[in-house]
């Protein structure tokens, strides 16, 4: 495999796609050892086929907004790999939504199902349609004329979408119902992240941050540490913020620190629980301000305006807001604020490499956040077989495939010198279920 050759070649086809590009040129190079040793997949083309989404649909979503004006948006669907299984990932509602930027999550999505155990796919849509100040009911005017069309495209055993940025539980229901109602079928699987009285599953909403923090315990153990009253920074306060905030003070943890656009909020003696609940109410509220928690808790948060989360001392990070957030310069006032490990959601190429340069502990979003679509497969399992586990059987299973993650991680990442490359591991470990798939299943 020749990566320069490859990757000219993509950027000769898909000029200007930097996020897209990016995210394939990471995995290209963390693979190209192993790769070269599999002479079978040269053969049939396995990367050149993999790197290209299978399929793309974009469509004009059109609604009237509360003063009766038309508004059109654009939506998209990534089908990017169905070797192992349907296709399965989010729907990001945000302005800056592109299909580079869901061609790179699609991409990244294929090996993060691949590491979760489960026979799941790699996909990922949604539009550039910005929920941020909208009314309720212009959001499920929004959802249902968007599902008008991406139905023609999902099903519980083709592709099953999930929530992800501007796409919560509000707005799934608004999806499904639209659905069964345009399909006449109920309650089949078809999308993930389901209110509990209509086919969810207990713990979805917290799953992917739960999944953070137990991925986290395991870095730590393995590096001989332990994460009880160590000071947690976690950007954002949407749903992966909140369950990690949550799992985080549970096993003993001390978040000192949440930030969204508008700056950060330190909480020097911590987040309680009651500051935890609020923040559902921040992200339900649209207004995308981490202000309202400082004006809530005057006595406890402390909100400075322009800064990030990576501005407050702390021993680890915890990306939760958006892909590529964290850049190389908020890398170095990490380091230089005392923080010694990132588990990340979000962080820019700079980013890992200055953290894996300096001895800081890193791990990837595709393994560290990979708790959020194992629990929707385990959604879909549960809604195939028209049942509902308990929370502790749901926890039971998400701990499971966490440690499995890690330890696929550790056994492709592990260097010569002992330390692991979990960026290294987590790409090879996905790569290689993914491509041994794709041989077995012939030239297609």
């Amino acid at each position: 495999m020749n990566v320069e050759k490859i990757m000219a070649d993509l950027e000769a086809k898909h000029p200007g796609e930097s996020e897209y590009l990016q995210a394939v040129r990471e995995v290209l190079e963390s693979i190209e050892e192993v790769y070269n040793q599999h002479p079978e997949f040269e053969k049939a083309k396995i990367v050149e086929r993999m790197v290209e989404p299978e399929r793309i649909f974009t469509f004009r979503v059109t609604w009237i907004d509360d003063k009766g004006e038309v508004q059109t948006n654009l939506g998209y669907r990534v089908q990017f790999n169905s070797a192992i299984g349907p296709y399965k990932g989010g729907l990001r509602f945000h302005k800056a939504v592109t299909p580079s930027m869901l061609k790179f999550l699609g991409f990244e999505q294929t090996f993060k199902n691949a590491l979760t155990t489960l026979p799941m796919g790699g996909g990922k849509g949604g539009s550039d349609f910005d929920p941020v100040g909208k009314s309720d009911a212009e959001i499920m005017r929004f959802c249902q004329a968007f599902m008008l069309e991406l139905r023609h495209n999902i099903g519980p055993d083709q592709d099953i979408p999930a929530g992800d940025v501007g796409v919560g539980g509000r707005e799934i229901g608004f999806l499904n119902g639209m659905y069964q109602k345009l399909a006449r079928q109920y309650h089949t699987g078809v999308l993930t992240g389901k209110g509990m009285t209509w086919g969810g599953s207990i713990l979805r909403p917290e799953a992917t941050g739960f999944g953070a923090l137990y991925f986290t315990q395991h870095v730590l153990h393995t590096a001989g540490k332990d994460i009880k009253d160590k000071k947690i920074a976690l950007s954002g306060f949407g749903n992966v913020a909140w369950g990690a905030a949550t799992k985080a003070v549970e096993l003993g943890a001390k978040v000192v620190a949440i930030s969204g656009p508008d700056g950060v909020c330190e909480i020097p003696e911590g987040i309680t629980k009651e500051m935890i609940d609020y923040m559902l109410e921040m992200r339900a509220s649209n207004r995308n301000k981490v202000e309202d928690m400082a004006t809530k808790f005057p006595e406890k948060a402390k909100f400075t305006a322009g800064k990030k989360a990576w501005s407050i001392p702390c021993d680890i990070a915890l990306p939760c807001a958006f892909q590529n957030e964290l850049s190389e310069d908020d890398a170095k006032e990490l380091k230089a604020n005392g923080c010694w490990c990132c588990c990340e959601v979000s962080c820019q190429p700079g980013a890992i490499h200055f953290f894996q340069k300096n001895g800081v502990l890193f791990a990837p979003g595709k393994a560290v956040n990979a708790g959020g679509v194992a629990t929707s497969g385990l959604e879909m399992t549960q809604n195939a077989a028209h049942l509902s586990w308990s929370a502790k059987e749901v926890d039971e299973k998400l701990h499971w495939i966490m440690e499995n993650i890690h330890e696929q991680c550790v056994k492709f990442g592990k260097q010569a010198d002992g330390t692991i490359d979990y960026v290294k591991g987590a790409n090879i470990a996905g790569f290689m279920k993914v491509a041994q798939a794709m041989l077995e299943q012939g030239v297609i």
